[in-house]
């Protein structure tokens, strides 16, 4: 009879011919001969990933994390299903332990948690600009409402001044002014809206602005001899805390090797000129 090993590795083989349904059978197995093992709970996370069985894929990576908490992969797959759900504030806490974790623990998964964070938070950030521009459109829209009502208010009261006059002239002159000043009102209100943040385009800041540590948008770009451009407080925080390596390539970097990106900091600089709502990103 299999052993729960033998059970998960006949697993894994059907999961690289991508027999996904008979690796969960073997995973299945394994974990009823031995319920203890996070790692078969990982390999059948990442099955039900592959087979976007998504609350399945979270409920494994969840019991994974139970037997080792500080299981990277489990973090990873988790992230990568929550994010699959829409619930891009959890992907991102959970993506952003299993990035912490491979930073700390020294694991290389090159540059695919990273990338998968960066989605997680582009697609959170596009969460927030829809809500903030249906926002500023519903504003705009009550704002022109309330101008409408007030203005047809102040009318009617110029009609009922000249009620029993019989200076015609004079009440369709007011009438005419009246209309004149709400309509500028109105049209002012759309200028102001459409002045904010460019005609409401969607706001985005492109991923090379971006700290592959952070993921915010960065200030003092460095680069390092493999080519690639860290946050220089980010960098030298990870040389200091987890070791003289590059994150991503993991070949030896020391501080003194940094190159301030001075291109990179030109643009940045004048994106955030042009586009001061960067701050908040």
């Amino acid at each position: 009879m299999a052993t729960a090993e033998e059970l998960k590795n006949q697993g894994n083989r059907y999961f690289t011919n991508g027999r996904y349904h008979d690796a969960i059978l073997c995973y299945n197995q394994a974990i009823s001969k031995n319920p203890n093992v996070s790692k078969y709970y990982t390999n059948r996370a990442l099955t039900h990933l592959r087979l976007k069985k998504l609350e399945s894929c979270v409920q494994d990576s969840g019991r994974a994390l139970e037997l080792d908490p500080k299981c990277i992969k489990a973090h990873f797959f988790c992230g990568q299903a929550l994010l699959d759900l829409g619930n891009f504030n959890e992907a991102i806490i959970s993506l952003q332990k299993a990035f912490n974790l491979s930073q700390e623990l020294n694991v290389n998964f090159g540059d695919d948690i990273a990338q998968t964070l960066r989605i997680a938070k582009g697609k959170k950030w596009n969460e927030l600009e829809a809500e903030r521009v249906k926002n500023e459109g519903e504003l705009e829209k009550l704002l022109k409402r309330l101008l409408a009502q007030d203005k047809e208010k102040e009318i009617e009261k110029i009609k009922s001044k000249y009620l029993h006059s019989d200076v015609k002239d004079k009440l369709e002159h007011n009438i005419i002014d009246i209309q004149n000043t709400y309509n500028n009102y109105i049209d002012e209100t759309t200028t102001i809206f459409q002045k904010l943040d460019d005609n409401r385009r969607k706001r985005e800041v492109p991923d090379h602005m971006c700290g592959k540590i952070s993921f915010e948008i960065m200030n003092d770009p460095v680069i390092t001899p493999s080519g690639i451009t860290y946050e220089r407080k980010n960098i030298e925080e990870h040389l200091q805390r987890v070791g003289h390596f590059d994150p991503i390539t993991r070949i030896p970097l020391t501080s003194d090797q940094l190159i301030p990106n001075l291109a990179l900091k030109e643009v940045i600089d004048s994106y955030i000129i042009e586009n001061p709502w960067v701050i908040d990103y």
